[in-house]
């Protein structure tokens, strides 16, 4: 993503772009916003207007979602560089004047697709088991693709 006509490239005649940058166990860098705005330009340039981005639950007003643990251990602490970089990705998404969705996952797990989960509750919702398999993340976002009920809209993903 830091190659801007290899992105333009990979965009080229596309009807949407999915993004799911990450850093891997790289704690710090900026690989999903600097990648994410990369992408937004390249989608401009092709004349690509749907974009569905991968963030990350509790970024946001969703941040009243996450216990204390999240909150102030995880992404006040630890992760604290991962999650102002997920935040700056949300904020280029949403002045890119395309038409986007922001899905914000909870914690990633290996399990498999269940279609059984939670999407799009509210801020303040609390109990939530704070996890979700990244077979049902890919489940939510795909069928994104085809529906409009998130359009301009932040969902959070997770079981209940």
């Amino acid at each position: 993503v830091q190659d801007a006509a290899s992105v333009r490239k990979a965009i080229r005649g596309q009807e949407s772009v999915i993004v799911v940058l990450g850093s891997g166990r790289n704690r710090k860098g900026t690989v999903r916003s600097q990648g994410t705005r990369a992408i937004i330009q390249a989608m401009k340039s092709e004349g690509v207007t749907r974009l569905i981005c991968q963030s990350t639950l509790g970024a946001g007003e969703s941040q009243g979602n996450l216990n204390f643990f999240w909150k102030r251990i995880m992404f006040g602490w630890f992760l604290k560089q991962v999650f102002l970089d997920h935040e700056l990705q949300e904020d280029y998404v949403r002045a890119s004047g395309l038409d986007w969705t922001i899905v914000r996952p909870a914690a990633f797990t290996d399990g498999e697709r269940t279609q059984d989960y939670l999407h799009g509750f509210s801020p303040d919702l609390r109990g939530l088991t704070l996890k979700i398999s990244r077979a049902d993340v890919a489940d939510f976002i795909l069928k994104q693709l085809a529906s409009g009920e998130y359009l301009y809209q932040s969902p959070g993903v997770s079981y209940s």
